[in-house]
């Protein structure tokens, strides 16, 4: 036998394009299996449509429609979008060529990022079933759609274009792709619901029409007729960017000066922070950054750790806010009759350079069993992720809480508790750190798991809060009750005995009671096409759209023996204008009003009024109260204030 030397084997030794790659590996971009195949070829061209939509800020309308192939096994998914199409030149490079796209580079929040999605899906049709995609485009209204056939080379990563025609679309604008492929519908269909109904929850503004094989039609229609802010593209965050990225950004700098490099290479570098990192480094801001050392840029690097740097600026990403995450639960969980809906929103911070934000909802009790494990549901970039639940950091941020604090049941205080409880949790970021390119879970990084449990505590708390003001609630107007049912009547008789007339009950029911009771009511008015200042305030000049305007009564009643002055403070809810308080507050800031409460007597009363604009129905069912200068443990309905 031959002796096989290195030259030998460096003759087997080749090149193989990307796309081969993939050809071999399709379990890597979510194809492993026929069913997780149907859900991903979805994902793909919907998130292309939402990213399309909202790039020309158009209100998304996607249609997918799934029909039987020729045979049991194949079916033929066809989903369309009413975004601004794409250019003729383009179609055979976004379809038929993987890593091709606009995003790789870009630092700012998108579904899409490596150019793979929707070209995997043309590659995973034709090596299923041997046919090709079929994509139609158009983008100028008064023209022809372009219908294109292709398919994929994958020795050379190019696509080949079957054949190209014109024809009438009677859409403005839009893309269309239609691609056969090997799918278990019948497993598939929980999934693909699933899939499309967590899409509307985290895209409020989208809507989705989803036809089935037999006809059926469900539609997910919007629940907010407004655009998401576009994300605008930025240069990273010096703090928790690597070395290595860092000793390339700096060798490939067209600065020659190390403080003009660290102003034009990255955000949040003024001139106070530059100087500041530059003297902590112990570095001169004049010498050229192509030229540093290896020990040089690691001082730079460490310096960035040292220094308070401002946050990344939040126009970079664009979260769904908790105003509408509250609002696409409370609509998802109407046969639920949850008890409550709590969001929570952190401010944005940064991993490795890249901004990111944590936006939570809790939604609890209801008809949810208590018994079982509770629901997460998890979204990054407002796209749902369906699998790999185990193997997420959000599953592990829930799973590191100690829930039994906050009233659910939890073994040990670890893993997933059980309870009424469904929580959701929104990653934002510019660049999602998912653990493959099947982008179905989030990996492991420890800046973006404890924003998730702040975020979480943050709305464990109100829930902790929510069930004790209430079980304090029930048992003040319990006792309340029983008192003004029992004491009349011991009254009456009292003084038919000792024929006097009937003393005054006010005295012994607030010696009895000993609290600040507080209650409010929330109504809704419509005053369609009358603007906001002519209900709210005259210095705010918007209009009210909807016509609707949220009026908040607060009550409080004071059943303690002497008179009672405090400060009592309402927060004000995301998204609203505050409009008309009586009385007026002694402090207005954007989260909350504050008012003085002088000297209540006992037994008596006053009403605190205000109004709201900018809210749907629903939005805001209960008023979040705290007071100060007075023992919490007297108030029933408001909390201590430990905001000042």
């Amino acid at each position: 036998m031959a002796k096989i030397t290195a030259v030998d084997l460096a003759k087997k030794q080749k090149e193989i394009s990307v796309a081969e790659f993939f050809e071999r590996n399709k379990h890597i971009l979510g194809f492993g299996n026929p069913t997780r195949a149907l859900v991903t070829t979805i994902k793909e061209a919907v998130d292309n449509g939402l990213d399309a939509c909202e790039e020309v800020s158009l209100l998304p309308e996607i249609i997918v429609q799934i029909s039987k192939g020729e045979d049991e096994n194949e079916c033929i998914i066809a989903i369309e979008d009413n975004g601004p199409g794409i250019v003729k030149e383009q179609i055979k490079h976004i379809f038929g060529r993987l890593l091709y796209g606009s995003r790789f580079h870009a630092i700012r929040q998108s579904r899409g990022q490596q150019g793979i999605g929707i070209s995997a899906v043309v590659l995973y049709s034709q090596l299923t079933t041997g046919k090709h995609a079929t994509v139609t485009s158009k983008s100028q209204e008064d023209f022809p759609a372009v219908i294109m056939e292709l398919a994929i080379d994958t020795n050379k990563n190019r696509a080949e274009v079957l054949s190209k025609t014109l024809d009438h679309w009677d859409k403005p604008t839009g893309t269309r792709i239609e691609v056969p492929i090997q799918a278990d519908y019948t497993r598939g269909r929980r999934y693909i619901y699933d899939y499309l109904r967590n899409t509307s929850i985290v895209n409020p503004h989208a809507k989705i029409t989803f036809i089935e094989p037999d006809g059926s039609i469900h539609v997910f229609d919007r629940t907010s007729d407004v655009i998401p802010a576009k994300s605008e593209e930025i240069k990273p965050h010096p703090q928790g960017i690597e070395l290595g990225t860092l000793i390339k950004i700096a060798k490939n700098s067209k600065a020659r000066k190390l403080s003009s490099f660290l102003k034009t290479e990255f955000v949040s570098m003024g001139s106070r922070t530059t100087n500041l990192v530059c003297e902590t480094a112990g570095l001169d801001q004049n010498m050229n950054p192509v030229k540093m050392s290896r020990d040089q840029i690691l001082a730079l690097h460490k310096a960035f750790q040292q220094v308070k740097i401002m946050a990344p600026p939040m126009n970079c990403l664009s979260p769904i806010g908790e105003t509408l995450i509250r609002r696409s639960l409370k609509q998802e969980t109407q046969e639920i009759s949850p008890e409550f809906i709590i969001t929570s929103s952190r401010p944005p911070t940064a991993y490795a350079g890249n901004p990111f934000q944590v936006e939570v909802g809790l939604v609890y009790g209801g008809n949810l069993s208590k018994d079982d494990q509770i629901k997460i549901m998890r979204f990054a970039n407002r796209v749902p992720l369906l699998y790999q639940q185990g193997g997420c950091v959000i599953t592990q941020a829930i799973s590191n809480i100690d829930w039994r604090r906050y009233g659910l049941e939890q073994r040990s205080g670890k893993g997933i508790p059980n309870g009424p409880a469904i929580i959701l949790v929104h990653v934002a970021s510019t660049q999602i750190p998912f653990t493959s390119e099947s982008k179905e879970a989030i990996a492991d990084i420890s800046e973006i798991e404890n924003e998730i449990k702040l975020a979480l505590r943050a709305c464990a708390r109100n829930v902790e809060r929510h069930i004790r003001k209430k079980d304090r609630r029930k048992k003040t107007r319990d006792k309340f009750v029983l008192i003004t049912r029992i004491l009349p009547e011991i009254a009456k008789k009292s003084a038919s005995m000792l024929e006097k007339p009937l003393p005054p009950l006010d005295p012994v029911i607030t010696k009895i009671m000993d609290v600040i009771w507080i209650e409010d009511l929330i109504e809704y008015e419509t005053v369609k096409g009358i603007p906001v200042q002519t209900t709210l305030l005259e210095s705010d000049p918007l209009k009210n759209p909807q016509g609707l305007i949220t009026k908040s009564t607060i009550v409080v009643a004071n059943y303690k023996d002497k008179p009672q002055h405090f400060f009592l403070y309402a927060l004000i809810p995301q998204d609203a204008i505050v409009g008309v308080a009586s009385p007026e507050p002694v402090k207005k800031t954007d989260t909350y009003l504050k008012w003085k409460l002088e000297d209540i007597p006992p037994a008596q009363k006053i009403d605190i009024t205000f109004e709201l604009a900018g809210l749907q129905k629903g939005d805001f069912d209960e008023n979040d109260l705290y007071v100060s200068q007075i023992n919490p443990a007297y108030v029933i309905g408001a909390d201590k204030w430990e905001g000042e």
